[in-house]
C-alpha cells in the first residue's frame, strides 16, 4: 500500500535525526506510563509499543518494569532502537496487520502513531489493537487534537517526507475504539490529547 511506503520511506529518512532530536520523556509521559504500569502488573504479558520510532518510549516503558517488545513501519528506525536499546525486543511491522497471536499482550501503547494512518484505515489498526490484546487489556492512545489533516514534506533536520498529519478529536476515536469493542477507561485529569481504553 503505498501509504505504507511513504510513512516507512519518510521515518527511514530521519530515524538518525529524530532520535538525536527527540530523547527526554516529558512528566506526563512518565506519569501515564507508571499508571500503565501499576494496571498491568503481575499480568505475564509484554507490553506492545506500536509505531514506537527509535525506541524512546519504548525505553520509558522498560524502565517501569514492563516487559515490552516495539514494532515500527520503519526499519531505519528499527535500527536506531535496536542500537540504543540493545537489550529490547524490536520488530519491524505494521499496526495494520500486528504479527503476535491473539490474545498475547497487556497492553497496547499507541504513542501518537495512529496520526500518519488514513482515517478509514484507523478502523482497522484498532481490531487489531484489540485482537491482539489479553481480555481485560489497554490501549493507551496518545494523538494531536483537531479535526484538520496536513501534508508534511520535510522534518527533523530538513529531511524529506511524504507523510499526512491527521488530527483526531476524542469522541471520533472514542467511537471507533467502541466499534472495535473497546471500552473507555476513566482516569481523573486525563489530558485530551490521551485516551486509555480497556478490552
Amino acid at each position: 500500500m503505498d501509504y505504507l511506503d511513504d510513512i516507512s520511506s519518510s521515518y527511514d529518512n530521519v530515524a538518525a535525526s529524530y532520535a538525536a532530536m527527540i530523547v527526554d520523556g516529558a512528566d506526563w509521559e512518565v506519569e501515564a506510563f507508571e499508571l500503565l504500569g501499576k494496571l498491568v502488573a503481575g499480568s505475564g504479558r509484554p507490553v506492545l509499543d506500536v509505531g514506537c520510532g527509535p525506541g524512546r518510549t519504548t525505553g520509558l516503558l522498560a524502565g517501569r518494569d514492563l516487559p515490552v517488545i516495539g514494532i515500527d513501519l520503519s526499519p531505519g528506525m528499527i535500527e536506531v532502537a535496536r542500537r540504543d536499546h540493545p537489550d529490547l525486543d524490536f520488530r519491524v511491522g505494521s499496526m495494520t496487520a500486528l504479527d503476535l497471536p491473539d490474545s498475547s499482550v497487556a497492553a497496547v501503547v499507541s504513542w501518537w502513531s495512529i496520526i500518519h494512518l488514513p482515517r478509514d484505515v484507523v478502523p482497522q489498526a484498532f481490531a487489531e489493537f484489540h485482537r491482539v490484546l489479553a481480555p481485560g487489556g489497554f490501549l493507551l492512545l496518545g494523538f494531536h487534537v483537531g479535526e484538520q489533516s496536513t501534508h508534511k514534506t520535510s522534518g527533523y533536520g530538513g529531511h524529506p517526507m511524504n507523510i499526512y498529519v491527521h488530527r483526531w478529536t476524542g469522541p471520533a476515536l472514542t467511537d471507533l475504539a467502541a466499534a472495535a469493542g473497546l471500552t473507555p477507561y476513566q482516569v481523573s485529569d486525563i489530558p485530551e490529547d490521551r485516551l486509555l481504553f480497556q478490552k
